[in-house]
Parts: C-alpha cells; structure tokens; sequence
C-alpha cells in the first residue's frame, strides 16, 4: 500500500524543502510519496548495484551515479528519488548542489513491499514522461526484473539475452538477474573485473574520455 502523507499541488520547489537529507521520498504528480525504512534485503540489493555500477561507472570514466536520497527534476510537480540512477558525463552539468535538473539516463528500482505500485506503474509512467532512457526494475519479491528501453517516446520491454541483458546507455555494463536472487549476494569485484576486461577489449580511440579511460559516444543531452 502506497502511504501518502502530504496530498496536493506540491511543487519541486516546496519538495526540496519539506523533505530532510535523511529521508527518502518521491514527488509524484505534486504528490509526496515517503518510504518506508529499508529492509536489510533491499539495502543490500541497492549497496550491491552501488559497488557494481558505481565500480563500473568510476573505473571508465563514464558519468555519476546516485544512490537513494537524490531528487531528479522531471517538472514542476516531478521529483523521484530513484534507488540507483546513472547520469552520462556529457550531461554532468545538470548536477547541482541540492538536486538533479533533469532526468538520468538510468534509473533502478528494487522493489519493497510498499513500493509495488509506485516502481511497476507510477514511476513507469513518470519516467517516461521524463525522459529517461532506461529503466530497470528488480523485484525481490517475486525474483522477477523488467528491463525498460526508450525507443521513441515510449518505454518498450527489452528481453535479456542468455539471461544477461546489457545496458545500451552504459556501454559494456550488464547483469543477470538470476545474480540478485542468490543468498549470500555473489562478490561484485570478479564481476567487475570480468565486465571492464570485456568493456576494454572492445574499446576503441572513439570512446576514449580524459587519461585513456573509455567514454561512450556524445549524445544528445
């Protein structure tokens, strides 16, 4: 059950500043969503995607991402607060000092109990609107994953291939879901090193950022 604590005609603006840095919350249609405290299921999938993709992300060069507590302005009456959400290098200057003025690239969502119908079908909808490229859904709870690509204006489901699926907004980032329903979660350092070994070898003078490290293609920001 989604609890709504303050309903009405909430602005970004008056979002920012309602919700303390300690708390996590998402700004819906003017409408403030707070969370529920993480279970220690959740905290390990979101700190486990943080080593994987933040790993990946630092290694190459490639951009920012976020974890938990960071609004994204995706209008007037817009802010999720996505789990993990990448932004590209070439569209760091939308980082400011309280907020992101505009959508990630990536977003993920893990799935908790109260948060069913927020991931599967409001921030569905509100992140296409938005902007974003991909999103990606994991659900704990049913060991199941959506994988979300634009194409257009519209999400459209990306099917993995052997069970992996690949990022097309993170070049050479992927992951098999069948990694995140294991218990205890698998190391995420062997498969760093195995995904920047393959990124690398793949990589051409094209996609290479400042000291060598690779960057994907500019693109539209």
């Amino acid at each position: 059950m989604i609890r709504r604590v303050q309903v009405g005609d909430i602005t970004f603006g008056e979002f920012l500043e309602t919700i303390r840095e300690d708390q996590k919350a998402d700004l819906i249609d003017g409408v403030i969503h707070m969370t529920s405290p993480e279970n220690t299921g959740h905290n390990d999938l979101v700190s486990w995607f943080d080593r994987l993709l933040g790993g990946f992300v630092e290694e190459l060069d490639l951009g920012k991402v976020t974890v938990n507590r960071v609004a994204y302005r995706l209008g007037e009456r817009q802010g999720p607060e996505p789990d993990i959400a990448f932004v590209r290098a070439d569209r760091l200057k939308i980082v400011k000092y309280g907020f992101i003025a505009g959508p990630p690239d990536l977003a993920i969502e893990i799935v908790s109990p109260e948060s069913v119908i927020r991931d599967y079908e409001m921030k569905r909808r509100q992140y296409e609107e938005g902007g974003v490229q991909e999103y990606l859904i994991f659900d704990p709870i049913e060991e199941a994953s959506l994988f979300l690509c634009r194409i257009g204006d519209r999400f459209v489901e990306a099917k993995p291939k052997d069970h992996v699926f690949r990022s097309s907004v993170v070049p050479g980032f992927y992951v098999d879901p069948r990694w995140l329903w294991r218990r205890p979660l698998p190391r995420t350092r062997p498969i760093l090193d195995a995904m920047l070994e393959s990124a690398r070898r793949t990589d051409t003078p094209r996609t290479r950022g400042r000291n060598g490290r690779s960057r994907p293609p500019r693109r539209p920001g």
